[in-house]
């Protein structure tokens, strides 16, 4: 671990290799496990925001769940999220023609009909980021639908910080990134 500004960043973003491999994993991540996509305040409303223009572009299960749930969630532990389908498949998945879970979300930003990508929790994968009152803390989480992404990674040299350096730089900014270069040359 080692301190960036305000944040405490595991080394494993440095040390671990990741590239996405949808033609592997399908996109598991969005529809495994038992929670929705971590949301920050701000994207709350801007979920609520889009949700008309994001709407068509989304399944008719994704679109019941979120006029049911809402555009988001709060947890028991009062954490934010997505909306799930039937406690599986966040309500913004679709599917292309090859059945990859692809996000709604980012279809009408890649179809120029709004201009936020998606949550950035899902841009960071497979970087998860817990704020606390006076750091947040940067990990690397290590999922095992992923191993794919890993091997994929590891064959073509990404690290996962340099995989996710757009996601990064839009949760921490361009400085916050060049001082995280400089950490990954002194650590080589």
């Amino acid at each position: 671990m080692f301190q960036l500004g305000k944040t405490i960043v595991s080394e494993d973003i440095i040390d671990k290799d990741f590239v996405c491999n949808l033609s592997a994993c399908k996109g598991a991540c969005c529809i495994d496990g038992d929670a929705g996509a971590p949301l920050d305040k701000e994207e709350v409303q801007i979920l609520k925001d889009i949700y008309p223009k994001v709407k068509p572009f989304l399944r008719k299960q994704g679109v019941e769940a979120i006029e049911q749930q809402g555009t988001h969630i709060v947890t028991d532990f009062g954490d934010l999220e997505t909306p799930l389908i039937n406690n599986a498949d966040c309500a913004y998945v679709i599917f292309d023609e090859k059945n990859t879970a692809l996000c709604g979300i980012e279809e009408a930003y890649n179809q120029g009909e709004i201009s936020w990508k998606k949550p950035v929790s899902c841009h960071l994968y497979p970087i998860r980021v817990k704020e606390y009152s006076e750091f947040s803390a940067v990990n690397y989480n290590k999922w095992e639908i992923c191993d794919d992404a890993c091997t994929l990674g590891k064959e073509l040299q990404v690290p996962v910080y340099k995989f996710v350096k757009e996601a990064l730089i839009r949760k921490f900014g361009e400085d916050w990134y060049m001082e995280l270069e400089k950490v990954v040359e002194n650590h080589k």
